[in-house]
């Protein structure tokens, strides 16, 4: 089964569970990075400002240029870091982008965050791409910065509920 994985990461914990994620389904996936054209701040306090104000407003920034065919993929996974309760704004962007292709198919989602709102924000997604549900999902507390064996356990579920 081929699987896309589509993430935003600003500070790497994303990335990292998707590269991960890539190494355990081996050449049954791609990975597909989202880059807004215009970066967010990622120092400081107006980091989490900006990036709070923007999450918060449902805003839409414009992506670099990607391509995908959606035919090749049988599932899709999506990745986001959790801001202010809900998907990181890229996530959104790709989501409006690309709404109809993305409901023909088996959807999973996982989300990172350093404090809570993981599972509110995933219903948000949820609602926002107008699904009954997703196929899996999976929360991880700051992965990269703070490996843990939960986080390792989280992910292997998540893998082997994938295959």
């Amino acid at each position: 089964m081929k699987k896309l994985i589509v993430y935003y990461s600003m500070d790497g914990n994303t990335q990292y569970i998707a590269e991960k994620m890539a190494e355990r389904f081996g050449s049954d996936s791609e990975l597909l990075r989202l880059v807004p054209k215009k970066a967010y701040l990622d120092k400081g306090f107006a980091k989490y400002v900006w990036g709070g104000k923007s999450a918060i407003m449902g805003e839409k920034p414009v992506l670099e240029p990607y391509s995908v065919d959606f035919s090749l993929y049988d599932e899709i996974i999506i990745g986001f870091p959790v801001w202010a309760g809900t998907f990181a704004p890229p996530v959104r962007t790709f989501v409006f982008e690309n709404k109809e292709k993305l409901q023909k198919k088996k959807i999973s989602v996982y989300a990172c965050q350093a404090g809570d709102g993981a599972e509110k924000a995933i219903s948000k997604l949820k609602d926002f791409l107008g699904i009954a549900d997703f196929s899996a999902t999976a929360v991880f507390l700051d992965p990269k910065t703070k490996p843990s064996e939960k986080n390792n356990n989280i992910l292997e579920e998540f893998c082997n509920k994938e295959k």
